[in-house]
């Protein structure tokens, strides 16, 4: 029997569709951006090592709390009923399990990490639970959202450094404006759901036209967070070239999409938001380890 077609396999695929894993790229190459800033080069492999499990189980707790808390909701939606809780395939008390399991490997990740990172594991998973619940109340969800991706980068500088500095602030922010822009720009998908059903987002609250240009706008603020964070640790000539090709993605992803005309918008929330996270980080790598020659000693 060929390993696709095990029955733990098949279960495994399944768990990481739900959790949409391959959407990690878009949270984690900030995690290591701000462990090579606060290291100044190439963390130690242990501390990368432990970034990438905490990252991986914040986020698949995050994704598995946020498919259970809205199974009822997904199932309405015709862009998600197809996913697994709603089809059944996958049972609210398998979904809890996955969830227990990814917060203890989050917790245990912080802990091998540092006692802050360890100490600010419950904040983080409050802040990642409290999420789910935020479009039942509130249009400010998708900064919400942005908030909790943020701890990503926060989460690696602490890891790194054992402590907090104001000076990752600008990255922080970054982050948190750059998931709440396309996140509205997605949140355009569900307007007539969200107003059938009494859900709120930004869309729903300020009609399309003006989501777009409030979008665009939480950009805009992102752009000028970079250009403020490469100033605070005076990075060179890599990281700007960097910030050339993100300012190319940020305007192109703003340019396929138009009230009219929404075809193109998952290329925009997919390929071009992954491009930009991961343009920062090889640019800030090159320019930590090219430029600036420093290395860690890998142990």
């Amino acid at each position: 029997m060929s390993m696709a077609t095990t029955p733990v396999f098949g279960r495994l695929v399944l768990y990481l569709r739900m959790i949409k894993f391959s959407h990690s790229i878009f949270a984690l190459p900030f995690a290591f951006t701000s462990a090579i800033l606060a290291y100044g080069g190439i963390p130690a492999l242990r501390q990368v090592l432990w970034i990438t499990v905490a990252m991986v189980g914040a986020r698949s707790a995050a994704m598995g709390m946020n498919r259970v808390i809205d199974r009822k909701i997904d199932a309405l939606n015709p862009r998600t009923k197809n996913r697994e809780i709603p089809l059944g395939v996958i049972g609210v008390g398998e979904a809890a399990v996955f969830i227990v399991v990814s917060l203890a490997v989050l917790v245990y990740a912080a802990y091998n990490l540092n006692y802050l990172c360890f100490k600010l594991s419950p904040l983080a998973i409050g802040i990642l639970f409290f999420y789910s619940f935020t479009k039942r109340f509130t249009w400010l969800s998708h900064v919400v959202l942005g908030v909790a991706i943020s701890f990503a980068p926060i989460g690696a500088w602490i890891a790194v450094k054992g402590t907090f500095s104001l000076s990752i602030t600008p990255l922080v922010l970054a982050v948190v404006f750059w998931l709440a822009g396309f996140d509205t720009l997605y949140g355009l998908n569900d307007l007539e759901f969200d107003k059938q059903h009494g859900l709120f987002s930004i869309p729903r609250r300020f009609g399309k036209e003006k989501a777009i240009m409030i979008a665009r706008g939480f950009h805009i603020l992102t752009w000028a967070l970079l250009i403020l964070n490469g100033l605070v640790f005076e990075l060179g000539l890599f990281y700007y070239t960097g910030i050339v090709i993100v300012t190319f993605f940020l305007f192109y992803e703003h340019y396929i999409i138009k009230p009219n005309d929404l075809s193109r918008l998952n290329m925009a929330f997919f390929n071009m938001n992954g491009y930009i996270s991961v343009t920062i980080f090889v640019f800030v790598l090159l320019e930590k380890t090219l430029n600036s020659h420093q290395y860690a000693s890998w142990i």
